[in-house]
């Protein structure tokens, strides 16, 4: 049976606790479909969540760590969000997510706060709090190296080098509402501001170092569907070609051609420069293979990951850039400087900083200065202008530490926008910043983006696989038709891929059926495709419900900014399109059983979900 460390930051008391029964495990998995069921158990919906009220889930899934489930070296944090005020779960690769199994923990609860700073140190079933004074201040890859040769003293050297450690940086200390929690130096917890609540507890960092390695209960069977998912992983060529050789960047030029790479906070929708910052670019001059190699995920079969190196005047080295980050740093504020990129990824990862967030409301707070709603003197000196590089640099660092105008950029796009009367100039849903992909190009997507339960996300529901990638099969991305059952059941799937935990580029090779021979085999449950299903609809409904016990989630959420549902796009291989989001919202809401953007009594009875209807009710919160 599973455990989970209850940690009380307050008066310094550790329980361990099982998991939750079997009955209440199949319903909801493990990962984001746990971490919502303890969250709308143990979280008032209402509550700040800077403010000890919160808590934060760190929460691993049934198959992380079990070898021969491709990609399968995952965790997640699951918390309400200080960026969006909804229930929000970010998720992380690297090699930590593992080794918190391996130390005898399937998860992690910090509740209240500390008033002096602390790291928590796991290892082989023991859990203990110590003292971080020494550590508050310093950057992630600062933190994780002293952290192990601090501990190397009692592990022995050779031991030491085994420990994971996520931590947070300079911007989850001065609560950014976008600070990631950062492992392996260079993985990212990163959408949502969990660093920020890390941050709030006074919580620098976890340190895991394990050896029990997890158990499956069929073993006959799990030999045969994992050998059948790896078949499938070696014949899938995005899982076999385009990612293990071009990594996340391969998209680059694939979303560009196709006239969706947001460009300019959204104004244009194709980069002309775009070859100067792709995957094909990248692995030509910047990508240390080797290395990259030593950044892959525990049990990975793709290997996506990069190392690179970037030259002067913007020299220095580490993890990525990734795809959206190229993005984010790139075209969505007109830069092809790929030094530049790779420099403002590198101190994004050192500071604690999810990359999307930062560089979209950098892209934001570009366009307010050019409508001359930023004043001059809060620029001290600085060339807020569209391509220019050194603006990504100078701005990931104000943000981090809220220096200057990185005090008011360190809200997010939509609180920075809101401040300077210019709403619309904030890309985001919910209050999150939006990804790489123009929904007006794809119309599936954009319905996505909107029924967001966690704001401005690709992955609830990655529609660019059937759009544009022809993963399963190819649709018409710029037919509305269709698309609302699409959606859900990727946003149900996914919900579900979420929990198990396992990464989403293994969708491009497997599928729902794949999944529940999986969680069959290793947890001993007979689960069906059907169960995948309607797990993955109990986890979005309850999302769902979460939100609107927090701020009254519903249809007035349900949205996108007006510049992709009111202006079409100018150039490009989309050009003459805008969201039809009007067409395919009444028919979502059908297929979902809700009604005006709120789950119904019905459907969550349906779900085995009473208790939350009783709850909404009590709340005047049911629709109909």
């Amino acid at each position: 049976m599973g455990r989970l460390a209850r940690i009380n930051l307050w008066n310094e008391k550790i329980r361990i606790e099982p998991l939750p029964p079997e009955n209440i495990l199949k319903m909801w998995i493990g990962g984001r479909g746990l971490g919502v069921y303890l969250a709308l158990k143990e979280i008032p919906p209402r509550c700040d969540p800077l403010s000890p009220s919160n808590k934060l889930f760190i929460l691993t899934g049934p198959v992380t760590g079990v070898a021969g489930v491709p990609e399968s070296g995952r965790w997640c944090s699951v918390t309400k969000s200080p960026l969006t005020d909804t229930i929000h779960d970010s998720h992380s690769g690297g090699k930590f997510g593992p080794m918190l199994k391996f130390a005898g923990f399937d998860g992690i609860i910090l509740e209240e706060t500390t008033e002096k700073p602390v790291y928590i140190w796991i290892h082989d079933g023991e859990v203990e709090i110590r003292d971080a004074y020494h550590l508050w201040g310093l950057d992630v890859h600062h933190t994780t190296q002293k952290i192990m040769e601090e501990l190397s003293a009692e592990v022995g050297r050779d031991e030491a080098k085994n420990i994971k450690v996520a931590a947070i940086g300079p911007a989850g200390e001065n609560l950014v509402r976008f600070a990631a929690i950062m492992n392996d130096k260079n993985r990212a917890a990163g959408r949502g501001g969990h660093g920020a609540v890390m941050g709030s507890k006074k919580v620098k960092a976890i340190a895991v170092l394990g050896h029990e390695k997890p158990r499956v209960a069929n073993e006959a069977l799990f030999r045969e569907v994992a050998k059948e998912a790896a078949r499938k992983h070696r014949e899938n060529p995005v899982t076999s070609e385009g990612l293990p050789k071009l990594g996340t960047a391969v998209l680059v030029n694939i979303i560009n051609n196709a006239g969706i790479f947001p460009t300019r906070n959204f104004r244009e929708s194709y980069f002309p420069e775009a070859d100067k910052i792709s995957g094909e670019t990248m692995a030509e001059k910047y990508l240390d293979k080797k290395k990259s190699l030593e950044e892959a995920c525990w049990g990975c079969m793709i290997t996506c990951a990069r190392y690179t190196r970037a030259k002067s005047p913007f020299s220095g080295e580490g993890g990525g850039p990734e795809y959206e980050t190229i993005w984010a740093f790139g075209a969505d504020t007109g830069i092809f400087d790929m030094h530049a990129i790779m420099k403002a990824n590198y101190l994004a990862n050192e500071l604690g900083l999810d990359t999307i967030s930062t560089g979209a409301t950098i892209a934001a707070f570009l366009e307010l200065v050019e409508k001359g709603k930023i004043p001059e003197e809060k620029l001290r000196g600085l060339h807020a202008k569209w391509g220019t590089p050194e603006v990504i640099v100078e701005l990931t660092w104000r943000i981090a530490y809220r220096s200057g105008i990185g005090d008011e950029l360190a809200e997010g796009s939509y609180r920075l926008c809101q401040k300077y009367g210019a709403p619309e100039v904030s890309m985001s849903v919910r209050k999150q910043e939006l990804p790489a992909y123009d929904p007006r190009g794809a119309q599936g997507h954009g319905l996505g983006y909107a029924t967001s339960n966690r704001g401005g996300c690709h992955l609830r529901a990655y529609m660019i696989s059937p759009e544009v990638l022809g993963v399963p099969t190819l649709v018409d991305r710029f037919e509305t038709k269709g698309k609302p059952a699409l959606v859900k059941e990727f946003q149900d799937v996914f919900a579900v891929v979420d929990s198990m935990i396992v990464c989403k580029f293994s969708t491009f090779a497997v599928w729902d059926e794949d999944y529940a021979k999986i969680i069959s085999a290793v947890t001993g449950w007979n689960y069906t495709k059907e169960d995948v299903h309607k797990t993955g609809e109990r986890i979005y409904n309850a999302e769902r419900a979460f939100n609107v016990l927090s701020f009254g989630d519903g249809e007035e959420y349900d949205t996108l900014p007006k510049r992709l549902l009111e202006e079409p796009i100018k150039e490009g291989p989309s050009k003459g399109h805008v969201v039809r989001l009007h067409e395919m919202l009444p028919e979502y809401y059908k297929l979902r059983g809700w009604i005006k953007g709120r789950p119904t009594r019905a459907k969550l009875e349906e779900l085995g979900l009473k208790w939350l209807a009783d709850r909404l009710e009590e709340e005047g919160l049911l629709p109909g």
